[in-house]
């Protein structure tokens, strides 16, 4: 199934409030800059933008939440996050039936979650995932049949090679990994798939 169609189900699978809020919430990021990509991680929606991702929105009985991974490093004072631990960088957005939606205050947080992601993840633009995201590429150019599949993969493919990547801790790690997924892309493979095959193995 296709992606906008598990989004699809996913909001069309709630009361009428949700709804309408989910689809409204929908067409506001994808407004805000239409090089954002949506993705299905976790049984519910998400959305990607510089290959990084930006927002995802759960909904529960009595709310719709969306939740920002980098939230930490932006805010908009109308629109307060729910309590979060300090040095955790996620933080969430929650809106209930008959809480007034205010779309401007909601856009000035989309629009900085989206200027922090195009900034490569990190106060000073040098984020550590960005640049290891960079240099996964690089190599994998170099390699022709990894590169098609690189690029026949979906964002959120992408997304898991490189924060696999980027979680290793030292140097050494990380190279290693590169060099693992460079195998595993020129198979063809995704991290998932080749997780299963390992499983199955």
């Amino acid at each position: 199934m296709q992606t906008q169609e598990q989004i699809n189900l996913y909001i069309a699978s709630h009361p009428e409030w949700q709804r309408k809020l989910m689809v409204r919430i929908r067409q506001l990021v994808h407004t805000t800059n239409e090089d954002i990509q949506e993705a299905w991680r976790g049984q519910a929606p998400h959305f990607d933008l510089d290959a990084s991702p930006l927002l995802g929105i759960t909904a529960s009985k009595t709310s719709v939440s969306v939740n920002f991974p980098q939230g930490a490093n932006f805010k908009c004072a109308k629109l307060p996050y729910e309590p979060a631990a300090e040095e955790k960088p996620h933080r969430t957005v929650k809106f209930h039936e008959h809480d007034a939606f205010n779309e401007s205050a909601f856009i000035t947080l989309l629009q900085r979650a989206a200027a922090f992601n195009l900034k490569g993840n990190s106060p000073d633009g040098e984020g550590g995932k960005h640049a290891d995201h960079a240099e996964l590429e690089n190599i994998l150019r170099k390699d022709p049949s990894a590169w098609v599949n690189w690029n026949a993969f979906g964002k959120a493919d992408r997304q898991e090679y490189a924060e696999w990547v980027a979680d290793g801790r030292k140097e050494e790690t990380r190279k290693r990994r590169i060099a693992q997924a460079l195998e595993l892309i020129r198979e063809g493979l995704t991290r998932t798939e080749a997780a299963h095959r390992v499983k199955g193995a």
